[in-house]
C-alpha cells in the first residue's frame, strides 16, 4: 500500500498517528514489519465517513479490477443489525472512483431468506443504480463453490466459499460494529466473512453452518474461514454498535466512528477496545484483546498484526485523534467502562 499524503483538515492537523512509543515494542523478528494502518474517522454521517476513512487511508487504485463487495447482510434488520444502505452507496462510489470495475455484491444471510434480506436492505436498487450486479449465495450452483480444506483445520469436512469470490481482482467488505450473542461473542470483519461460507452446498447433505454454530471451536472457525481469501480493503461502520446481544438487536450506543484497514486482525482489535470502551459483554471484556479467540486463531493463521504495537491508529481532525487515544489506551491494555 502506497504511504500517500494524508488528508488536511481544516484543524491543521495533518495525518496524526497514534502509535504505541518504542520501549517494550515488536520482538525482534517483526520489527521491520510496517504497522498496519487503521483510519479512525469520528463522526454521525456515515456516508461522509466512509468517503473520509477510504481517503485517509490512501489504498491503492484498483486499476480496472473486478471487486467482489461482501456487506453485513446477516438479517434485514437496520443498522448495526445490517449494513446501512449508505455505507454500501458510499464504498461502491469510492470503489468506482478509484478504478474498480466490474463490481459485484453478494452475500449470505443467517437469520432470513437472503433474497428478501437484500430487498429489504436496498442491495438490489444500490447495484442497479451503480451498475454493479448482485448476487444471492444461496441460489448457487453446486459448481461455483469451492470447497476448502485447511492443514488443522476445526472444520470436519472443510468449508465452501464462492469461486466468484475466490478469483475475483480484489475482495472488499463492510462489517459492522457489534457483539454476537450466538457463541462468536462479537462479529467485526473476522466474523463477516462467514456470510461467504455455504450453509449448504448441491448435492452434499452437510449443514456447515449447524457444524459452525454447534462446535466449541466455533471462534476458530470464524478465523478459519478468513484465510481461504485476503480483503483488499474493509470498512467497519461504527457511527452506532451493540454492546451486548447482536447480531440483529442489542443494547444500542453511538459510537460514532468508521474504520478503514487493509488488515482484518488489526480492524477487530480496535473494534473490540472500542467496544470495551463503550461497556460490552464479559466475554469481549475478558483478558487481553489479543487473546480473543478469533483473534488469536487469525493470529496463528497469519492473517494480521501479532500484537497491539503493530497497529496505527491514522485520524485526520482534533475529534478523531482525541477519540483514537482513549481506544488506544484500551487497546495496549487499559481498561474499558
Amino acid at each position: 500500500m502506497n504511504r500517500r499524503e494524508f488528508i488536511r483538515n481544516a484543524t491543521g492537523i495533518s495525518g496524526a498517528a497514534i502509535a504505541p512509543g518504542i520501549a517494550g515494542g515488536l520482538e525482534p523478528a517483526h520489527a521491520a514489519a510496517p504497522p498496519a494502518r487503521v483510519a479512525f474517522v469520528k463522526t454521525r454521517d456515515r456516508a461522509a465517513g466512509v468517503a473520509r476513512a477510504i481517503d485517509l487511508l490512501s489504498p491503492d487504485r484498483l486499476g480496472g479490477r473486478d471487486v467482489f463487495v461482501k456487506p453485513n447482510l446477516n438479517s434485514a434488520d437496520p443498522a448495526p443489525g445490517s449494513t446501512h444502505p449508505d455505507v454500501l452507496t458510499a464504498m461502491m462510489r469510492k470503489l468506482a472512483a478509484l478504478g474498480a470495475g466490474p463490481i459485484t455484491v453478494g452475500d449470505r444471510s443467517g437469520m432470513g431468506d437472503t433474497r428478501d434480506v437484500m430487498v429489504k436492505t436496498q442491495v438490489f436498487r444500490i447495484a442497479k443504480d451503480l451498475g454493479a450486479k448482485a448476487v444471492v449465495f444461496d441460489e448457487m450452483a453446486a459448481d461455483e463453490w469451492e470447497l476448502i480444506q485447511l492443514p488443522e483445520s476445526h472444520w470436519q469436512q472443510g468449508f465452501a466459499l464462492p469461486r466468484m469470490v475466490r478469483t475475483a481482482g480484489a475482495v472488499v467488505q463492510t462489517c459492522c460494529l457489534k457483539t454476537h450473542r450466538y457463541g462468536g461473542h462479537f462479529t467485526l470483519s473476522l466474523k463477516n466473512s462467514v456470510g461467504l461460507a455455504a450453509k449448504r452446498v448441491p448435492g452434499n447433505p452437510h449443514d456447515f453452518m449447524r457444524e459452525l454454530h454447534s462446535s466449541p471451536q466455533q471462534r476458530r472457525m470464524i478465523a478459519e474461514i478468513n484465510a481461504a481469501y485476503r480483503p483488499a480493503l474493509v470498512v467497519l461502520d461504527g457511527v452506532e454498535a451493540f454492546v451486548t446481544g447482536g447480531p440483529d438487536h442489542g443494547k444500542r450506543v453511538d459510537a460514532e466512528v468508521v474504520l478503514a484497514g487493509t488488515d482484518r486482525v488489526a480492524i477487530d482489535a480496535v473494534g473490540v477496545a472500542l467496544l470495551r470502551h463503550f461497556g460490552t459483554t464479559p466475554e469481549v471484556s475478558r483478558g487481553k484483546i489479543f487473546a480473543q479467540e478469533q483473534i488469536a486463531r487469525a493470529v496463528e493463521l497469519g492473517l494480521g498484526v501479532r500484537s497491539p504495537e503493530a497497529i496505527e491508529l491514522v485520524t485526520a481532525d482534533r475529534d478523531s485523534a482525541d477519540y483514537a487515544k482513549r481506544i488506544r489506551a484500551i487497546l495496549d491494555g487499559a481498561p474499558g467502562a
